[in-house]
């Protein structure tokens, strides 16, 4: 049931899972009056999550280059391992035996784990897939290892996230045919084995993975399918596949519309920050990425206006911090660009990776926060608006899928003025070199 409490720009309510068995509830706390954005709190055996949330992902049971500790400073509850290589090392055994992946990267906070399905496409080439499984060489040591949905969920018993994924038959996003149709069947049939072997099913929750490539009508076969099961959340996959920004927002507005709106929708893969700002008005709660720790490896820093190329010589005599509105450990301590610049191009992963993924790592993190808050202010449309006016100073650069992606739900970027000059970039990354 909900309850709509009227507000001054605002609408609050109240709503949770219906299974009180689940280990998962999710209380939306406010809706944006325009849009389909919404905050709730997700409360999981480990931590309270408050959404939308992005997750950073540590595949093998760490995050390069940060402490745990150093994570959890930055007010990170919620992160990513992996089945597939957590699986391989150190195994489930190992894990269990540490008081599951919690005790073994002493990380107190929650935990999602992918189920090793999307190696499906990553290790493309050391996989082979039927409809019991998916059988891989290992790219550790050669030898074979076979994951089913049965052992997908054994082993994400041993590790003990708070939320784990279905094992799902994976495809990369460009592939047509017979195959996609295929592939979501297969993920509707292993979810049902994997709800079944789920051991612990009052302390880790399962999420269905939403599949059906980018044809509308299979994923709204999938989706139908999976929102008939009795589950906690779920997950839309397939996409970030390097697919066309305008297919892209369609198929996650088409998916966010049809999933019960009081269980949370997680949006796999995705983490550039024009896209978090706009499938979070499409409906989206929660996300993953490699982003900020991949880029900060390349020496590349995330700003209000974009990225920062600090290993650019124009950066060896900066003397400023990465962003003087930042509050991370990098731009709080007295780290200059300029510091940056010779750290990142001496020692390459060290130090200087290591400053510089605390920064990243912060602002997807201070960028989540900001959009709740605007939420609970009733000014996530004025919010989205500055986002733009900062990444793109210019209106005539606005990326034309994320400008009608949000006129879709109400919110309108550019004036008419805007509109006749606009030659707008049809894809469009949302990050801009700040010179």
């Amino acid at each position: 049931e909900v309850l709509y409490l009227p507000r001054p720009s605002l609408i609050c309510m109240s709503m949770a899972t219906s299974n009180a068995a689940y280990p998962l509830k999710f209380n939306i706390i406010s809706k944006c009056g325009t849009t389909a954005a919404r905050t709730a709190k997700m409360q999981l055996p480990h931590a309270t999550v408050d959404t939308p949330v992005f997750m950073p992902v540590g595949t093998k049971g760490s995050l390069k280059a940060l402490t745990t500790d150093e994570l959890s400073k930055l007010g990170c509850r919620i992160m990513l391992g992996n089945t597939y290589h957590l699986g391989c090392r150190p195994g489930p055994e190992i894990l269990s035996a540490s008081g599951g992946l919690h005790g073994y990267m002493h990380w107190p906070h929650a935990l999602l784990t992918d189920s090793g399905g999307f190696q499906m496409v990553s290790l493309s080439k050391l996989c082979n897939i039927d409809e019991g499984g998916v059988t891989f060489t290992s790219p550790y040591d050669g030898t074979e290892l076979r994951l089913t949905p049965e052992e997908s969920i054994r082993i994400q018993n041993g590790i003990g996230a708070d939320i784990m994924m279905q094992l799902d038959d994976v495809v990369h996003s460009s592939t047509t045919g017979p195959r996609v149709k295929e592939a979501m069947e297969r993920s509707i049939r292993w979810l049902d084995r994997c709800l079944a072997a789920n051991a612990r099913p009052t302390q880790q929750c399962l999420f269905p993975i939403v599949q059906g490539g980018l044809d509308s009508d299979l994923r709204i076969q999938s989706l139908d399918a999976l929102a008939s099961r009795d589950v906690a959340g779920f997950a839309i996959g397939g996409l970030s596949g390097g697919e066309a920004k305008s297919t892209f927002w369609r198929i996650v507005k088409l998916c966010t519309e049809r999933l019960p709106a009081g269980k949370p929708r997680y949006l796999m893969g995705v983490g550039l920050p024009l896209d978090l700002v706009v499938c979070v008005a499409l409906g989206v709660d929660m996300f993953d990425c490699v982003l900020p720790t991949r880029t900060a490896r390349f020496g590349v820093a995330l700003v209000p206006e974009g990225q920062l190329q600090l290993k650019k010589r124009q950066f060896e005599t900066d003397l400023r911090p990465i962003d003087d509105r930042c509050s991370c450990p990098c731009c709080t301590g007295g780290y200059s660009r300029a510091y940056l610049a010779t750290l990142l191009k001496e020692d390459g992963v060290t130090l200087g990776c290591s400053l510089l993924t605390a920064h990243n790592v912060a602002y997807m993190l201070n960028l989540m926060s900001e959009m709740r808050q605007s939420l609970v202010d009733g000014k996530f449309s004025e919010f989205v608006r500055q986002f733009f006016r900062l990444q793109y100073p210019n209106p005539t650069d606005y990326p034309e899928w994320a400008v009608e992606a949000l006129k879709s739900v109400g919110v309108s970027l550019l004036s008419g003025e805007d509109v006749k000059k606009s030659s707008c970039n049809v894809d469009g990354s949302g990050d801009v070199e700040v010179k």
